[in-house]
């Protein structure tokens, strides 16, 4: 009866560690994949010159940093990462990591760019841009090494809030330690594991946005088929729906 028991509770170990194996191999698979099909470099940090759209977000930065601070104003009005993402609670915790989110997976949140309409309208001219939000970290917070699921997209910080300490915020992509700068953008892959640091005591703040990587015939194929299974997952679903909830019950 025990050897039973034990045949039965193995089975049930396999079985609930077989997904997650093959969602492993499949992202690997998938990386690969997309390096070989992308139109841009597929490394850690990209250089700015590979979208012209980078120029333009650059100078409309100001009107940008502008909703920002009114936004500041009231921080208790603004979620922490993990309250509409559960997926992050391992890498946000408390109230240190706040996003205001304006466009998921390319669902526009039309309540929060009608508070940000300049903006809404700079990020929604940008070619590709599926993911844009407001993300605020506080002082002396460690978000610990991580990795995005997918080459798919590439991840754009537009530096609004940068701590005078500038050497001690930061952001590892694989290998390489960058820095912000407000005003201008950061490309870089997510898909490298990276983590970011704010030891210093003032806020970080960045326009964080994905933008779908441009990619040959097969790849812009392959990804819009990637695109609509994830946009139909639970992974996107649920902070749609906390969203919503979280702006019902603020107003």
């Amino acid at each position: 009866m025990q050897e039973i028991q034990e045949n039965q509770s193995k089975s049930r170990v396999f079985w609930w560690r077989l997904p997650k194996k093959i969602a492993k191999h499949f992202l690997r698979w998938n990386g690969r994949f997309q390096a070989r099909h992308s139109l841009i470099p597929a490394t850690p940090k990209i250089n700015n010159e590979v979208f012209d759209w980078v120029t333009r977000l650059e100078d409309a930065w100001p009107e940008i940093r502008a909703e920002l601070d009114h936004l500041l104003e009231h921080p208790e009005d603004i979620p922490s990462f993990h309250q509409i993402s559960p997926d992050q609670k391992r890498i946000s915790k408390g109230d240190n990591w706040k996003t205001f989110g304006m466009y998921v997976y390319g669902q526009r949140i039309d309540q929060n760019c009608e508070i940000c309409p300049r903006t809404a309208e700079a990020i929604s001219a940008i070619p590709g841009m599926y993911t844009a939000m407001f993300s605020i970290l506080k002082p002396h917070y460690h978000i610990v090494p991580h990795k995005g699921p997918t080459r798919a997209v590439v991840r754009a910080h537009l530096g609004l809030k940068v701590p005078k300490e500038r050497e001690k915020v930061w952001i590892r992509v694989d290998d390489q330690i960058l820095h912000w700068e407000e005003g201008k953008v950061l490309l870089f892959d997510d898909s490298y594991e990276h983590e970011v640091l704010n030891d210093t005591d003032e806020l970080r703040a960045v326009l964080f946005l994905d933008i779908v990587r441009p990619m040959d015939k097969i790849g812009t194929f392959f990804n819009r088929i990637l695109f609509a299974l994830i946009k139909a997952s639970p992974y996107v679903k649920k902070p749609l729906k906390n969203l919503a909830a979280w702006r019902q019950s603020n107003h």
